[in-house]
């Protein structure tokens, strides 16, 4: 037989240095991993261990560049060359200084971010605003810390930051003779905005101030020190641009307004303004400490055999909105001295006077305790009574000896007094006092009615649900002026009693209620009414709908920028 040469191999093979060495092998191959990977390397053509080479070296630079320490580049000038409401050149070149009250760093995202989109939808607007509203009103001051993105046509509330003083600080008008300690009353709420508001944005983020009834019973002169010193204090100590007198950037907020604001904040929370939702607005009702306050959008029936139809008669009632693109002709009032403190005084004032008349010459009586069938049963309170502008006077009240079903009634009757429906109707048809209003039950009969403020707060600590009809409420006020003997039915509501036992006018203030929804603006008995704080996570009130437009063009401020040193 013929040998086998040993000088050729057996079979031709043909490697390929980028296929894997044990396709080529009958078995496991054999050495360590470091030989086996030079071999590999060393098979391979120059010009791919070139390519590779530089591919590693690429890879270990990225990882360098990520894990070194670096600044934070902020994709925005920190004083954009034009300004979301005015043109850089009308800038106010001023120092801001840190604040007072604020030692925090800002919380919030960086500087012009937001998590809804990238771009603004206009041009003319930065992606983020903020805006700042301090709500001075007769019992505190409130501080709203509004963000809002420009994603859409119409600015998107995203975050809301509110703070309100403590009891013991009080108002604006509880410093009448003090116009620097009222300015400094605001501080705490300005901590908060220093502390929310990005550092690059405040000096493009407005403040301004509007105060209530409140610092309308005052008097003008001394409403204007405070006002003045409020500004002062805001322009030379915080980094905010405040808005300008003639757009009402600290000042008294005219009643209309108040109104008129709160029903833009409510609808615009809902989806019914500035939005793609056409269906019928939602009426407000705001009770206050020491106004109240009505807007509606009234719906007109057209006249028979094709007559004119009705519309809203001509005065200061009548009030035209133009808002997100649509207009809006809205019936508003506010009933200056009808909030609720207004009306507990009222109420106390008018019993002290019925007992007056009624002892006539006889003074001893001003010294002893005076039944009062708004004051809780087997309670006694010493009550300070505004008799007249310049006279006060304590009085020693003390509810009735025992409960009994007559003492709400006697006390509704007491708050129908103080509406006085029987003033003089100049223009019909009227609510009460006077004043003209378009009947809810003909044009306003059907749409939703939210009642808020002090509606809220007294009714939804007691179990009251979100929505409710006025006879449910008259019922509640009943059950509650029996006193502890008939509390028994708010046993399973959490903080319930303890609400009940602080409060000895809580059967007034629920007795008032009702009183001026059913007597005062002629809603019947079973309309459906909505408690509201929040919607959205938002809270009601005037503070929001008088923010909105300060995010336009022309409403009264400018950037701030820093001064160069």
């Amino acid at each position: 037989m013929r040998k086998q040469s040993v000088s050729l191999p057996t079979k031709q093979v043909v490697y390929d240095p980028h296929e894997k060495p044990d396709r080529y092998g009958d078995g496991p191959l054999h050495g360590s991993l470091f030989s086996r990977m030079k071999e590999q390397w060393m098979s391979q053509s120059q010009r791919t261990r070139w390519a590779k080479t530089a591919a590693i070296l690429l890879a270990i630079c990225l990882v360098f560049f990520w894990l070194s320490p670096r600044r934070d580049v902020d994709v925005r000038n920190p004083v954009p060359h034009k300004s979301p409401v005015t043109p850089a050149d009308d800038y106010d070149i001023k120092t801001p200084s840190s604040g007072s009250g604020s030692g925090k760093p800002a919380v919030d995202s960086p500087a012009g971010i937001t998590a809804k989109c990238t771009k603004s939808h206009s041009k003319d607007k930065p992606l983020v605003q903020y805006v700042l509203m301090i709500d001075a009103g007769s019992t505190g001051s409130r501080i709203h810390v509004y963000k809002f993105n420009n994603c859409g046509p119409v600015p998107e509330l995203e975050k809301e930051e509110f703070e309100m003083t403590k009891k013991d600080v009080g108002g604006l008008s509880k410093y009448a003779d003090d116009p620097v300690a009222a300015a400094k009353s605001l501080d705490p709420l300005m901590a908060v905005a220093m502390q929310h508001v990005p550092e690059k944005l405040k000096g493009c983020s407005p403040v301004a101030v509007k105060a209530t009834a409140g610092l309308r019973k005052i008097g003008p002169e001394k409403s204007e020190a405070i006002l003045k010193q409020v500004r002062r204090h805001l322009e030379n100590d915080y980094p905010f641009p405040v808005v300008s007198d003639d757009k009402g950037g600290v000042a008294v907020m005219d009643g209309a307004d108040e109104g008129v604001y709160a029903w833009i904040t409510t609808n615009y929370l809902l989806g019914k303004i500035g939005g793609p939702d056409k269906s019928e607005t939602a009426a407000v009702f705001d009770l206050g400490g020491g106004s109240t306050q009505i807007v509606f959008q009234p719906t007109f029936k057209a006249a028979k055999d094709g007559g004119m139809p009705e519309k809203l008669a001509e005065g200061d009632h009548k009030f035209a909105l133009d808002f997100g693109g649509q207009k809006f002709e809205l019936y508003q009032h506010s009933h200056l001295g009808f909030g609720l403190m207004e009306a507990r005084n009222a109420i106390h004032r008018l019993l002290v006077n019925d007992m007056a008349k009624s002892k006539s010459a006889d003074k001893s009586w001003e010294t002893k305790p005076i039944v009062h069938p708004c004051i809780t049963p087997g309670r006694t309170r010493e009550i300070e009574v505004e008799l007249s502008k310049d006279t006060k006077k304590t009085y020693n009240f003390t509810g009735p000896a025992e409960p009994s079903a007559s003492h709400a009634s006697q006390c509704r009757s007491l708050a129908e007094r103080i509406l006085d429906k029987d003033k003089e109707c100049k223009l019909a048809p009227c609510s009460f006092n006077g004043v003209h209003q378009p009947s809810l039950a003909k044009t306003f009969a059907k749409e939703d009615v939210y009642i808020f403020s002090y509606f809220y707060d007294r009714t939804h600590p007691l179990g009251m649900p979100d929505s409710f009809t006025i006879r449910e409420l008259h019922d509640l006020a009943q059950t509650v002026c029996k006193g502890p003997p008939g509390w028994g039915t708010f046993d399973s509501i959490p903080g319930a009693l303890e609400e009940l036992e602080g409060r000895e006018q809580y059967c007034l203030d629920l007795n008032f209620m009702t009183v001026l929804l059913h007597h005062g603006y002629d809603m019947p008995i079973d309309r459906e009414v909505k408690i509201a704080k929040k919607i959205k996570g938002n809270e009601l009130g005037w503070c929001l709908g008088a923010s909105l437009p300060l995010l336009e063009a022309g409403s009264g401020w400018s950037c701030k920028v820093k001064q160069i040193s």
